[in-house]
């Protein structure tokens, strides 16, 4: 049965620091999710026990499951806060319990620093390489089929449920992740972005690329976006292996 109060059990803690667990009790309220959680314990930060503790600082931008930026291990899974219901969480009272993501520095609390996905991104050149510095005309067309399969692909937010599920990312591992190679399918299927497909795939053949994914499939079974991030996996496996034995005959 439901009570009047939900339980966070939230681990916190400074960047580089030891980390602590804290216990808090906020009124329920209808429809809330995570956030209006957190919410509400900033302003009001005192532990379950009556003692008064510092704010809980976390992440959040669009509250629609758009950005990617409230992403934290909510009761030892990977996922949004924003989209994460009480309802469905704690329908009896059970306590929530919100980690910050572990593939990641800790910033503070909740936060991390997720510059190595950003920089992953750079390495692939996971954009379209068009200036705007003269007029195009009419964008090419795309044909329907492939329509249907970069809509999927294009809702990426690189929010990190993939690479926190996956055991191939780590810090003794250079494994760029599985939404960088999805993402390389994307630009690669784009009109324009194909000019530069040979120089993305060299660089899923490179350090950190994918000859290091473990096909352990954690990734898609986490993936808020439900992207099919094992098929592009396989694409891509597909591509590079054609590009190794024959790109000295292509041209990048």
């Amino acid at each position: 049965m439901a009570t009047d109060t939900v339980t966070l059990k939230i681990k916190r803690g400074e960047a580089g620091g030891a980390s602590r667990w804290e216990e808090f009790k906020v009124a329920r309220k209808p429809m809330m999710n995570v956030i209006s959680c957190l919410m509400e314990i900033q302003k009001r930060p005192t532990t379950a026990d009556g003692r008064g503790t510092t704010p809980v600082t976390w992440e959040a931008s669009c509250l629609e499951e758009v950005c990617g930026a409230c992403t934290m291990v909510v009761n030892g899974r990977a996922r949004q806060a924003c989209s994460a219901l009480v309802k469905e969480l704690s329908p009896n009272g059970e306590t929530i319990t919100l980690e910050p993501l572990t593939k990641f520095p800790r910033e503070r609390d909740l936060v991390v620093h997720r510059q190595r996905m950003f920089d992953a991104l750079r390495t692939v050149k996971a954009w379209i390489e068009i200036d705007g510095s003269h007029q195009l005309g009419a964008g090419p067309k795309v044909a329907q089929d492939d329509q249907e399969v970069m809509y999927p692909l294009s809702r990426c937010m690189t929010c990190g449920c993939c690479v926190e599920a996956c055991p191939n990312y780590n810090d003794r591992s250079d494994f760029m992740g599985p939404q960088v190679i999805s993402l390389v399918r994307l630009y690669n299927m784009h009109p324009s972005g194909r000019m530069q497909a040979g120089g993305r795939l060299d660089a899923l053949m490179g350090v950190g690329g994918i000859s290091e994914c473990g096909k352990a499939q954690n990734c898609v079974q986490v993936c808020p976006k439900g992207i099919p991030l094992t098929e592009s996996i396989s694409v891509m496996g597909r591509e590079t292996f054609e590009r190794a034995l024959f790109g000295w005959l292509l041209k990048a």
